[in-house]
């Protein structure tokens, strides 16, 4: 079997565990150990690693291009002629992306890197082909809700049948964005929606995305699109309730004149939110779910730090007690890590 060095040590520990234990014999030990063969280099890290900063790449010359007020007349100049030409470009691209990456999903199916970085090609080609359908049909009403929710189905539609996890992103990022441009559009941009502000909508958001996620499971992991979807429901979740132990469900004008007693419930709430992740993965051994909750609730406690104590204590004083809470979480960070190795 090969393996990288470090499955290599986790395995070999564990052999070693059961041989002690009287699980295994020193033979069987011997034997399954000898069938271990170490790769010398993680080439699939690798390509992971290539495929995704040639994608960032990508994104930094469509924006370069952008940027670059030569380029964009030359282009505008190519297309001026023809409205409908600055649509049908990108969606013909994005449709020969779509189409390269499906039958090359089919055919070769080991190329699992090089084809997530086709569909995404196609994603960008849509989003192009978004924006200039949003340029044709604007009428000032700022109604662009529609444009994201076509977004999805194009998203989930590719994401699903591909099972491409990173396309299947990008169709919960645009329906965060649906979301958050229909309940601000119905509310007139103003503060609230239906008594919400944001951050309460997308508490809400998270929430359902979360549950409808672990209720879909099935359905989900055969696709591996599964962990993509709780991972996004929960930081959709937490960021919001963060934001909310902040602002709580005040606009920016009455927020500016609440109390630090008035946000303690928003506050709250986070922590306990927090600790029922952290609950619920200390009874599943859900390494997500434990990093999502620890990593939240240090955020709260931090937050609360500097909302309580920002004017009232000395900065000598503040920023010493806050190089000691982080060096002390270091330390037990480091002695974690160490008895890992051990």
């Amino acid at each position: 079997m090969n393996v990288t060095r470090k499955q290599e040590r986790i395995i070999r520990r564990a052999l070693a565990n059961w041989q002690s234990s009287g699980a295994l014999s020193t033979a069987e030990e011997e034997r399954l150990a000898a069938t271990l063969k170490t790769q010398a280099f993680d080439w699939r890290r690798l390509s992971r690693y290539a495929f995704w900063t040639a994608l960032a790449c990508v994104l930094i010359a469509l924006g370069s291009l952008f940027a670059d007020s030569y380029l964009i007349a030359v282009l505008s100049s190519l297309f001026s002629h023809s409205g409908l030409l600055r649509i049908v470009v990108p969606l013909l691209m994005a449709l020969a992306c779509y189409l390269w990456g499906f039958s090359r999903q089919r055919r070769e199916t080991q190329w699992h890197y090089s084809t997530e970085a086709i569909l995404f090609l196609g994603v960008v080609f849509t989003a192009l082909m978004l924006w200039q359908i949003g340029e044709r049909l604007d009428d000032g009403s700022g109604h662009i809700a529609p444009l994201f929710l076509l977004g999805c189905a194009i998203y989930a539609a590719v994401g699903w049948f591909g099972r491409s996890s990173l396309v299947w992103l990008f169709f919960l990022l645009a329906l965060g964005n649906w979301f958050g441009a229909e309940t601000g559009y119905v509310s007139g941009w103003g503060a609230y929606w239906l008594g919400m502000n944001f951050p309460i909508r997308f508490v809400m958001f998270g929430g359902v995305l979360l549950a409808a996620c672990l209720l879909l499971s099935r359905i989900l992991q055969p696709r591996n699109l599964f962990t993509v979807s709780k991972a996004m429901g929960l930081t959709y979740l937490f960021i919001a309730l963060w934001i909310m132990s902040i602002f709580g469900n005040y606009d920016l004008d009455s927020w500016s004149s609440s109390s630090h007693a008035s946000l303690l419930p928003w506050a709250l709430l986070f922590a306990v939110a927090a600790g029922i992740c952290i609950y619920i993965s200390l009874k599943t051994d859900d390494g997500m779910l434990r990093g999502f909750g620890l990593t939240f609730l240090a955020i709260n406690l931090y937050t609360r730090f500097f909302e309580y104590f920002w004017e009232g204590l000395h900065k000598v004083v503040f920023f010493l007690i806050l190089a000691i809470s982080l060096a002390a979480l270091g330390k037990y960070a480091e002695k974690i890590w160490h008895a890992g190795r051990a």
